[in-house]
């Protein structure tokens, strides 16, 4: 009866769509990026220019994604602090980030030459893809202390309940890079040097809306001035730290499973890992629709768990689930409808056609199998308990790989059933911990 009556208080819906919605939205403008950038670069005379930013992008995107802990330590803390109404600790968090995040992009340009040539030495790409991934690496590596303190910026913004802040932070960077991608590239023929360049300014755009939004949260807020806090950016940043260093072990566990997902596919033929890529990108739809709502999940947990309300936090956690639930349930129709018209349209090599449709049954079923631990991950972001999540993606992560071993016979099929079970043991591993932490009221 309490979950009907938490599903009938319409301010409670309200809540949970004004934050994921926006996340939902921008989140549609990232793979237009991608197309966009393929398109521009790909209309170059030679395939290399195309295969050299591939490179380098990817090179960056796994180092950036790597450091994608600075958002989620930084929401949930900052949310604490919100629901706490604690207007000091909610400005020491936004500075103690930034400080972490410059630092981090300053190790990072330090050792930007040393970097390239160990990571470039590892490809077995041509010397002209090689040539112009590094040329691309090196001009877009200037971004990084926009690119990281972004991701302080916005989880603060968001953990502060704000989330169309965020939404427009990320639609303003991919508009930009997208128009000056097709200004210096085609219109001034600045070829790689001009992708690299047009990110490097769209992630400073970003920053500098992102910078103006947190000024009037700080202005509405009537916090303290910032200078008054870089005396105290040591005070209880140890905690920071640990929350960090706990969410980037885990991404390193994700990272490894989705990275074995490629490199194994790829032994089994170039039809199947073209399929695997196809079939990913449903992955991908998954992620970008439960993202929103994981985000909600982190700004309104957080909020309850800083204001010691077990009433709030179980409306926040229904409520989001209730939502997650519906996307999920249109995403199993939807892949299960027409899903080989989805794969039509992503190729047209028959192969590949017939490829993916072999595998399809493995999507339609991930939908309502992989929402829950997009939703625990948002609920334990929320609540800053960094060392569960560890725990439970090492779990899962060990799950995938004896999964892959005992059935490897099965070929690809394996690896799609360790995938599934892998996002299954997240959510598995995640609701036990919770659930065990709730009865014994440790959890808030």
């Amino acid at each position: 009866m309490q979950i009907f009556k938490i599903l009938s208080d319409r301010a409670m819906h309200k809540s949970v769509l004004l934050l994921a919605i926006p996340m939902v939205l921008s989140n549609i403008t990232v793979p237009l990026l991608g197309l966009v950038d393929a398109a521009v670069i790909g209309h170059l005379e030679h395939a290399y220019y195309l295969g050299g930013v591939a490179l380098g992008s990817t090179m960056l995107s796994v180092t950036f994604w790597l450091l994608g802990f600075l958002r989620m330590s930084t929401t949930g803390l900052t949310a604490q602090a919100y629901g706490a109404k604690n207007p000091h600790q909610l400005a020491l968090i936004l500075v103690q980030g930034l400080t972490m995040a410059l630092a981090f992009a300053a190790l990072f340009l330090l050792l930007k030459p040393w970097l390239s040539d160990w990571v470039f030495s590892w490809s077995d790409a041509s010397q002209d893809v090689k040539f112009y991934g590094q040329q691309y690496f090196a001009i877009r590596a200037w971004s990084a202390p926009a690119a990281l303190s972004n991701f302080v910026l916005l989880g603060w913004l968001l953990g502060t309940q704000n989330s169309r802040a965020p939404m427009w932070m990320v639609i303003i960077s991919n508009v930009t890079n997208i128009v000056l991608d097709v200004w210096f590239v085609i219109g001034l023929d600045w070829k790689v040097q001009g992708a690299a360049l047009a990110s490097v300014i769209s992630d400073y755009t970003a920053m500098s809306f992102a910078l103006w939004c947190v000024y009037r949260t700080w202005q509405s807020q009537s916090l303290v001035k910032w200078t008054e806090l870089l005396a105290q950016v040591g005070s209880g940043i140890g905690r920071f730290i640990k929350l960090n260093r706990d969410i980037f072990l885990r991404s390193l566990c994700l990272q490894a499973a989705f990275s074995f997902m490629t490199f194994q596919g790829a032994s089994f033929g170039d039809q199947v890992v073209a399929a695997n890529a196809v079939l990913m990108s449903f992955l991908m739809i998954i992620s970008y629709g439960m993202d929103g709502f994981a985000y909600a999940m982190e700004a309104l947990v957080g909020k309850a768990v800083g204001a010691k309300d077990r009433t709030e936090l179980s409306a926040s956690m229904v409520g989001t689930s209730f939502w997650g639930i519906v996307i999920c349930l249109l995403l199993t129709l939807v892949f299960g409808v027409w899903g080989a018209q989805l794969i039509a349209m992503i190729t047209d090599i028959p192969a590949v056609q017939q490829q993916a449709n072999v595998y399809l049954p493995w999507l339609i079923a991930m939908p309502l199998i992989s929402m829950w631990c997009f939703l625990l991950d948002g609920v334990f972001i929320g609540a800053t308990k960094g060392s569960e999540m560890r725990n439970g993606m090492v779990v899962a992560t060990s799950s995938f790989f004896l999964v892959f071993w005992l059935f490897s016979a099965w070929g690809n099929h394996a690896l799609w059933a360790a995938m599934l079970t892998f996002m299954a043991m997240r959510g598995v591993s995640l609701a036990w911990i919770f659930g065990r932490q709730w009865r014994q009221q440790t959890f808030l």
